[in-house]
């Protein structure tokens, strides 16, 4: 006990160790409280997780998914024609929906997805150098005929020569499909309607391509490889692309018919080799898959794994049915670095119009994309002509 004197003289007694012990007692109390109610919003989560992980929802999800405002738009637009969502985006986000000549930008699952079935398909497009632009024309520079080179003494230097530049355009023309369907099915809401959209684009740019990138004139289309001018191998200048031939008119020559294979090997440069492949069409790979080496072996090889290609005399073949079948005179195989011979640009918006009036009551869908192509280096291929 302490004793302490008042102001006015009087004593007044204080318990300290009782009121330590109060507030000890209250502390303890309002820690308790808290407790309490941890506790209790504790057992409140665990229930919510219970139901969630019973009914099997789905997570909250931790990040926000940027593409999902255009693609609930673009999913509405395609099923009703509702386009003021994808028109407030393109007012939001600078143009995100609305392309610039016409129609609206297709959401990008559906664009990514018509783009790896492009790349997936038996399609020049899986050999050649691919390139994204955003302009109308690409343009490369490449080198005609050899860099010229020297020794040079101590006293005296010798001047070598350059390889003269050509300018290679390649424009872009518009590559266009339309699929078409029923807006009873597009009002089913368990039809996928991006799936089907991207599935039936992809189909239909996937052929027109393949074709242009080997057949086609350069109008209006791509220029394929075997538009532009031939020679024999040994006179091939710039500007064409060489040739060997088999021997036989239509045909493999009767004796010995594997050496013009291995002619049309060694006619392709060194450095090109490395990265060769051959391409040719289902019937001709048919015929040569047949032949034999003097000592009964198969020439063609298959595949010991899934995802692997055939090989022809230790190169790899890739099949599409655009090339022509053989036949006299015909170019209907080829060799070579396609990487480096053949360039197809492209830009990286697909455009998606909605028609429901043209057809009804079906709805069709115009889907454009821009693609060009082209040789950049008629060195880097050589082909079989069968004469």
């Amino acid at each position: 006990m302490t004793e302490v004197k008042a102001a006015g003289g009087g004593d007044m007694s204080v318990d300290l160790k009782g009121a330590m012990m109060g507030f000890v007692s209250e502390l303890r109390g309002f820690r308790e409280d808290i407790q309490t109610k941890l506790n209790a919003q504790e057992e409140r989560m665990t229930m919510i997780d219970r139901k969630t992980a019973i009914r099997g929802r789905a997570p909250l999800s931790a990040t926000a998914e940027v593409e999902v405002p255009h693609q609930k738009a673009f999913n509405a637009y395609l099923r009703n024609g509702d386009d003021d969502a994808l028109r407030g985006l393109a007012i939001e986000e600078k143009a995100l929906a609305v392309a610039s000549d016409g129609g609206f930008l297709a959401a990008p699952q559906v664009a990514a997805s018509v783009q790896n079935t492009l790349f997936s398909t038996s399609s020049l497009r899986r050999l050649a150098n691919v390139v994204t632009i955003e302009g109308s024309v690409y343009e490369v520079l490449v080198e005609k005929g050899e860099m010229a080179s020297g020794w040079a003494t101590e006293a005296a230097a010798v001047e070598t020569g350059n390889a003269s530049l050509d300018r290679i355009s390649i424009p872009v023309h518009e590559l266009s499909a339309m699929p078409k369907a029923s807006q009873r099915l597009l009002d089913d809401a368990a039809f996928d309607v991006e799936g089907w959209l991207s599935e039936r684009i992809a189909d239909r740019f996937s052929r027109a391509e393949a074709n242009a990138f080997l057949r086609g004139d350069g109008l209006d289309k791509p220029r394929g490889i075997l538009s532009y001018p031939t020679a024999a191998d040994a006179t091939a200048a710039a500007g064409q692309i060489g040739f060997v031939t088999t021997g036989a008119a239509g045909n493999f020559a009767t004796t010995a018919p594997m050496d013009c294979l291995i002619d049309l090997i060694y006619a392709l440069g060194a450095e090109y080799r490395n990265n060769a492949s051959f391409l040719m069409n289902s019937k001709t790979a048919a015929r040569v898959r047949k032949m034999k080496d003097a000592d009964g072996r198969f020439l063609w090889s298959d595949p010991l794994t899934a995802g692997q290609v055939p090989q022809l005399l230790g190169y790899p073949v890739m099949i599409s049915e655009d090339m022509p079948d053989i036949a006299a005179s015909s170019f209907s195989i080829a060799f070579g670095d396609f990487r480096a011979a053949y360039t197809i640009v492209e830009r990286p918006d697909l455009r998606v119009l909605r028609d429901p009036f043209s057809a009804k009551p079906h709805v069709l869908f115009y889907a454009t994309k821009r693609v060009g192509g082209g040789v950049t280096d008629f060195r880097a291929v050589k082909l079989l002509k069968f004469a």
